[in-house]
């Protein structure tokens, strides 16, 4: 066997196992198995003028829920903007939330971060200042196995707990989520970032 044949069995066995771990995580939840948390963590998405898109409003839907539910006291909200938006993911997100009836001394939002990982790192700064350790990871389900290895690496007790209920409802329509976060998946495994 050639060296060029080598190197393409190992790059397809690191694919298939990237993939077989990013179907697994979406397919858990940890809310199943932790009760509470110290802190409830949501990624943002895209936000319009203020509004949160419907993949964003699916995050923040679940949130809210594992908040009313008494999993965690406090939720940090990520994200950034983008050049040319009056407000950020983070903001769009905190006030989503206060609308809801979720107290505003419960939402912290965290305007940092164009990537998971800025974010989260963000996040990681936030909850060391206050002493938190543990958190429900809330994104869309394709984006567990990335978030929470991204969480530990920062030193968060990261729980994934994804929402079902976003713009991606079908099988049809998530599948270039989970062949997108395959290749991310393994390229964070690779690089580190």
């Amino acid at each position: 066997m050639s060296v060029a044949s080598i190197l393409v069995l190992v790059a397809l066995g690191a694919l298939t196992s990237s993939a077989v771990v990013v179907w697994r995580e979406a397919h858990h939840d940890d809310a199943r198995d932790i009760d509470r948390a110290d802190a409830i963590v949501v990624l943002g998405a895209a936000q319009y003028d203020g509004t949160p898109s419907p993949v964003f409003q699916g995050r923040l839907d679940h949130a809210a829920l594992l908040f009313e539910q008494g999993r965690a006291a406090v939720i940090f909200v990520l994200g950034a903007n983008q050049p040319g938006d009056r407000t950020t993911e983070a903001q769009a997100g905190r006030d989503y939330l206060t609308g809801r009836g979720v107290p505003s001394t419960s939402v912290i939002a965290l305007p940092a971060g164009h990537t998971s990982y800025t974010s989260l790192k963000a996040a990681a700064r936030a909850m060391g200042d206050r002493e938190l350790s543990s958190a429900f990871l809330v994104s869309d389900p394709w984006h567990n196995a990335r978030i929470q290895r991204m969480a530990a690496d920062l030193g968060i007790d990261g729980h994934a707990s994804a929402t079902w209920t976003s713009a991606a409802r079908s099988e049809g329509t998530r599948l270039p989520g989970y062949v997108r976060e395959t290749f991310a998946y393994l390229s964070y495994l690779v690089t580190g970032h």
